[in-house]
C-alpha cells in the first residue's frame, strides 16, 4: 500500500475552521509523501465535507490516499486528469460535481507541477578528453534538445494546468453565482532563484501573477472569486529527497527541510484568514529558528513595477 503518512499529525485543532464543512478540490495530490497530499490531508482531518484527490500517473498513491481518507472518517474521491490536456479536463468538471453533491468547489488547490533533474541554464557543457569535435556536438546537441523538453514539461504543467483549472473553476463559480477561493502554490524560488532549475524558477514566477490576471478578466465578477499564490519553502518530498541533507542548500534559505505535516499545518493556518483578505496577495512562508525548533512566519510580498525615464530613450 503506497500510502506512508500519519493522518493524525495532519489534525490541526487550531487551524479546523480552514477547511471545515468546505468542498477542496487538490491538484497534483496524488503522490505520497508530496505536497499536495498533506494539503488534501490536512483538508480532510479537519472536516472538509469532500476532498478531491486529482492525480494524473500517480493513480496507485491517489487510490490509497482516498482510501486512507474514507478510513479515518473523511470523505474523498480520486480525480485522473492531465491538467494540460483541456479535453481531458473539461470532461472531468461534471465527474466533480457530482462528487461534490451537484456543486462546484468551495476551495481549488493548485499543486500540480514537476521540478527538473537540473542544468547549467546558458553554460556549455565541459569538454571531455580524446572526444572528437563531431562527437562532441552530437553530445552537445542531444544534452540542449534534452534539457529544453524537461523544462518545457514543467512549465507546461504549472503554467497551462493552473490557467486551465483557473478558467473552467472561475467560470463555474460565476455561473452558478457560488464564491470560490483559488490557491495556487508557488516556490520561494520564483523571487529567490537557485540555479539548474530555470523552468521551475519561471513557471514559478509565473504563478504569481495569476491572482492579478483573474482578477483583471473577471471585471465586475472578480467578487465572486478570490485567488492568492502561497511561496513555501523546502519541504521534504520524493523530489526533494536528495538534497535533504545538503549544507549548501540549507546554509542559504533555513534551518532543515519542513515535513509535509508542517508545510501543510502553515497552510491551514494562513487559510483562517478571509479570502477577502488573501485576495491579490503572495505569501512567502519563511523558515528561521533551529533544526529543532523552527520559526515559520507568512511574509506578504509586493511584487511592485516601476518606470524610469531614459536620457537616450
Amino acid at each position: 500500500m503506497a500510502f506512508t503518512a500519519d493522518f493524525a499529525q495532519f489534525r490541526f485543532p487550531d487551524a479546523a475552521r480552514s477547511f471545515a464543512g468546505k468542498r477542496v478540490l487538490i491538484t497534483g495530490s496524488g503522490k505520497d509523501g508530496g505536497i499536495g497530499q498533506a494539503l488534501a490531508l490536512a483538508a480532510a482531518a479537519n472536516g472538509a465535507a469532500s476532498v478531491g484527490v486529482h492525480f494524473h500517473s500517480s493513480y496507485r498513491d491517489g487510490f490509497d490516499l482516498v482510501e486512507a481518507i474514507r478510513r479515518n472518517g473523511g470523505s474523498a474521491f480520486a480525480l485522473q486528469a492531465d491538467v494540460t490536456n483541456t479535453r481531458d479536463l473539461w470532461a472531468s468538471r461534471s465527474y466533480v460535481i457530482e462528487q461534490m453533491g451537484n456543486k462546484g468547489p468551495d476551495i481549488i488547490i493548485c499543486n500540480s507541477g514537476l521540478t527538473e533533474k537540473g542544468y547549467r541554464f546558458g553554460r556549455a557543457l565541459p569538454e571531455i578528453e580524446g572526444e572528437g569535435r563531431a562527437e562532441r556536438r552530437a553530445r552537445v546537441r542531444r544534452d540542449f534538445i534534452e534539457n529544453l523538453a524537461e523544462s518545457s514539461l514543467v512549465m507546461n504543467t504549472k503554467i497551462d494546468g493552473f490557467v486551465s483549472m483557473t478558467h473552467l473553476w472561475a467560470g463555474e463559480a460565476i455561473y452558478h453565482k457560488q464564491p470560490l477561493q483559488m490557491i495556487y502554490i508557488s516556490s520561494m524560488q520564483a523571487i529567490e532563484p537557485g540555479v539548474a532549475v530555470p523552468g521551475y524558477v519561471v513557471a514559478n514566477w509565473a504563478v504569481l501573477k495569476l491572482p492579478e490576471v483573474l482578477k483583471v478578466n473577471l471585471g465586475k465578477a472578480s467578487d465572486m472569486v478570490s485567488a492568492a499564490s502561497l511561496m513555501l519553502p523546502f519541504i521534504r518530498t520524493g523530489m526533494t529527497e536528495e538534497y535533504a541533507d545538503n549544507p549548501k542548500v540549507f546554509g542559504r534559505w533555513q534551518p532543515r527541510m519542513l515535513e509535509p505535516w508542517e508545510a501543510a499545518r502553515s497552510v491551514a493556518h494562513l487559510l483562517q484568514r478571509e479570502p477577502g483578505e488573501l485576495n491579490l496577495g503572495n505569501f512567502k512562508l519563511g523558515v528561521g529558528g533551529t533544526p529543532e525548533a523552527l520559526d515559520l512566519k507568512w511574509s506578504r510580498i509586493n511584487i511592485e513595477v516601476s518606470e524610469q525615464s531614459l536620457e537616450w530613450g
